[in-house]
């Protein structure tokens, strides 16, 4: 008897979006126009590099345009294909609709390793593949926005901003045109750490649901939870150290390329990150039990699992034997279809990519806004915010000086108060905001009652349902 066929991440995507749409009352029309992508294209360009001239191939996928612009990152990576860019694409539209981004769904990407160029290389290389997408508007302050993804980031995105400046000399909105971007060339405070926050803000809105924890089988907080990390890239990284700092988590394992660690007391996420920078990878490390096979780690005892590479690590082969009660998806698409209902069926918990994950869109939104309005969030209101706190200072000082011994101010209290919200606390109010307001919203069509059992249909029914709002909108 053969073994099930392990879906690939496009049939992933598929079999999801089918497993939601079944229990919702669409017309045919309409759910095909909501499944297939609306454009791919793929692009090939030479680079004069060392002496000779190299081939590279890209891709730009449109997958909805109920909402303009599109919005999705841009990957370096040898992995990157015509199917995975689509799957990519399609689940941006149902991530954007969800947490409410005014976007429509896209992803590029780049077959490269960018380890293998260096830096000057690695500019020529961006700004061709760029020049490539601008010229047929798929960069576009109005039309198709990027930002980094895996293998790009900051640096990358500023070239990119860069080259469509120089093709597009009068249009006073090019900053927008791609967010990610460095501070100092138009990006925003809490945009690096975004994706990582917003898993750290997704995980203490679900413990914030007593009901929600006893399905997972877990209580209590997020003290002192025991959380396993795979892929300690930029997203994994901010979300184990805000876990771990501000939420008191014990990261038990780490997994990376070259092996994992593992350390039943916890591990030092600053210090694992600082040797990886230095070293390239894991090995070698000082403290913790270090295994080749890190991906063995994946199946250790724990409350939490935060898979933050790359997609279909979890699958058919090894989902039986994960023993975590609460999986959150930092990554995209960390758990193939055949994976997600052996979970299910264990009772595991999942929190799905489409939501998890969403800090990086949220906060790409206002850098989007922020570019747009040539204002930096904050800079009208913090000194008049600042003022009238003084003005309730002042008056307590005096209700101090009057009660004297009786009653006084917490010591922190005045310098605590009087700090109006500048760019950073604002972006990170609204990406809290977001990502509470998405909760609820999955989370009441999965106490529905209404055949849905797991929160990644209750993500797609929410989503699907608001992009199919707006294609009614538009008269189709």
């Amino acid at each position: 008897m053969n073994a099930p066929k392990e879906p690939s991440f496009r049939e992933s995507v598929d079999l999801m979006f089918n497993r939601a749409v079944a229990l919702m009352d669409l017309p045919p029309g309409l759910e095909e126009k909501i499944r297939v992508c609306n454009a791919t294209y793929t692009v090939r360009f030479g680079v004069r590099l060392r002496g000779q001239i190299h081939t590279f191939t890209g891709y730009r996928s449109v997958h909805s345009e109920h909402m303009e612009p599109v919005k999705g990152g841009i990957r370096f990576a040898m992995g990157v294909n015509q199917d995975e860019v689509e799957a990519l694409a399609a689940l941006m539209t149902y991530k954007c609709a969800l947490v409410e981004a005014p976007f429509g769904g896209s992803k590029g990407g780049l077959r490269i390793d960018p380890r293998e160029w260096d830096a000057h290389e690695l500019e020529q290389i961006t700004r061709r593949f760029a020049y490539e997408l601008a010229k047929r508007d798929l960069i576009h302050p109005s039309q198709n926005v990027p930002a980094p993804d895996m293998g790009t980031g900051e640096r990358e995105m500023a070239w990119i901003a860069d080259q469509y400046k120089r093709m597009n000399t009068t249009d006073i909105n090019s900053r927008a045109c791609v967010t990610g971007k460095p501070i100092n060339a138009g990006g925003i405070q809490g945009r690096t750490e975004a994706t990582g926050r917003g898993v750290q803000y997704a995980l203490q809105e679900f413990f914030r649901h007593p009901e929600d924890i006893a399905k997972a089988g877990l209580s209590g907080s997020l003290d002192g939870k025991r959380v396993i990390v795979q892929g300690l890239g930029n997203v994994g990284y901010h979300a184990a150290k805000f876990l771990q700092e501000e939420d008191g988590c014990k990261v038990t394992a780490i997994i990376e390329r070259d092996g994992g660690l593992m350390d039943e007391d916890g591990l030092d996420v600053e210090a694992i990150r600082n040797w990886i920078a230095k070293h390239g990878g894991v090995d070698g490390y000082p403290k913790g039990k270090f295994i080749r096979d890190g991906s063995k780690y994946l199946e250790n005892e724990c409350d939490i699992l935060i898979p933050a590479a790359l997609e279909g690590v979890i699958n058919m082969s090894n989902a039986a034997d994960i023993k975590a009660p609460l999986i959150i998806e930092a990554a995209n698409g960390p758990v193939t279809a055949g994976a997600d209902q052996i979970l299910r069926e264990k009772g595991c918990v999942i929190i799905p990519d489409m939501y998890a994950n969403a800090g990086g869109v949220t906060v790409s939104y206002f850098e989007w806004v922020k570019n747009l309005s040539h204002i930096r969030f904050g800079r009208l209101g913090r000194r008049q915010e600042e003022a009238r706190h003084q003005l309730i200072v002042d008056e307590l000082h005096k209700l101090d000086e009057h009660l004297g011994e009786k009653w006084s101010m917490s010591p922190d209290f005045k310098q605590k108060y009087l700090r109006g919200a500048g760019e950073l606390e604002l972006v990170r109010s609204g990406l809290d905001d977001t990502m509470r307001a998405a909760y609820q919203s999955m989370r009441e069509t999965w106490h529905s009652g209404e055949n849905v059992d797991d929160l990644r249909t209750a993500a797609y029914l929410v989503s699907i349902g608001k992009v199919a709002d707006s294609y009614r909108a538009l008269g189709l």
